[in-house]
């Protein structure tokens, strides 16, 4: 009888200590859950304000509760990369893709790190594969190679795309230009009459001949702006884009000038496959938003004028 009840003793005992250990992991469990929500979203509070520092090390405290966690590596690649720490940037988008390769969210960003670095060649290798996920993400991949001068496999490309019937607003305007690159030689030939006003324009012009120096070239059209050479500055920001389709700053000249000759509707088009191609520069990005409120003010399109001119006003607001 006593030996029962010893064993009923020590099977009870058993049970509570089990009990406890069971309630101690439950209430560990939980702790480190609400734990980690509180650092993870102090980490987007942070982010919001541009803290991007203190955004990473409170995401570093979530990671040490859940190293496995996706959305931590997501969140301190974002960081580091508005940080411009470009290579922590891929270290944890890389652990990102790692759990989850074929996540189109995470392939993106990826392409948006390489993109500013102007690495177009492995930001196309890897919006090929967002393309596989995403078919109707092509436009982005026909950019880049129009970034990285791949204009014969951006032709390609573009069948392909009107063969699927994929063709969105930003494609019709890339073929348009790349039809345009065509026909530059012929535009281009345009004779200007000399004035005493730009004798100096064209010593530079002699210079930027033989050279084709980027620097040499933005002064031209500068001086060409400041003298309200209209024509001029379209023709030579017209055959520059040739030598230099990813500077948004041609892209920007050409529309001006465009919208000086009162050519509204072509120079909607280039600003607005010129915007494109600006990186992380949000005067630049009101300067291209200003300059389409122009054009729509010259066609009496006063909504969208004023939609755009909201757009620069917003943007140059937050510098």
């Amino acid at each position: 009888m006593k030996n029962k009840k010893l064993y009923n003793y020590l099977l009870v005992a058993i049970m509570l200590i089990s009990s406890f250990s069971y309630a101690q992991k439950i209430n560990s469990v939980e702790e480190n859950n609400l734990n980690f929500q509180s650092y993870f979203f102090e980490a987007l509070k942070q982010k919001a304000i541009k803290n991007y520092t203190k955004a990473i090390e409170n995401l570093e405290h979530c990671y040490e509760i859940d190293s496995l966690n996706i959305a931590v590596d997501f969140e301190l690649s974002k960081n580091e990369l508005l940080l411009k720490n470009y290579e922590e940037a891929i270290f944890f988008i890389d652990k990102a893709l790692e759990k989850e390769p074929k996540n189109s969210y995470l392939l993106k960003h990826k392409v948006i790190i390489y993109k500013e670095q102007r690495n177009f060649k492995d930001a196309i290798e890897i919006q090929k594969k967002v393309v596989e996920i995403q078919p109707n993400n092509m436009d982005e991949l026909l950019l880049l190679y129009f970034q990285n001068k791949d204009y014969i496999k951006a032709e390609k490309l573009i069948a392909e795309i009107e063969k699927k019937a994929f063709s969105t607003q930003r494609i019709k305007r890339l073929k348009k230009y790349l039809e345009n690159r065509k026909l530059i030689d012929k535009k281009t030939n345009v004779k200007i009459k000399p004035s005493l006003k730009d004798i100096d324009i064209k010593i530079l012009k002699v210079a930027y001949n033989q050279n084709k120096n980027y620097k040499i070239l933005v002064e031209i059209l500068n001086r060409e702006v400041k003298n309200e050479l209209f024509e001029a500055l379209y023709n030579d920001s017209l055959q520059a884009l040739e030598l230099f389709p990813a500077q948004p700053y041609l892209y920007k000249i050409n529309g001006f000038a465009l919208n000086k000759l009162k050519k509204y509707n072509e120079a909607i088009d280039v600003l607005t496959l010129g915007i494109d191609f600006v990186i992380d520069n949000t005067i630049m990005e009101a300067d291209f938003y200003e300059e389409l409120s122009k054009s729509y003010k010259g066609l009496n399109d006063t909504n969208k004028a004023l939609k755009f001119m909201q757009k620069a006003t917003d943007l140059r607001n937050q510098d």
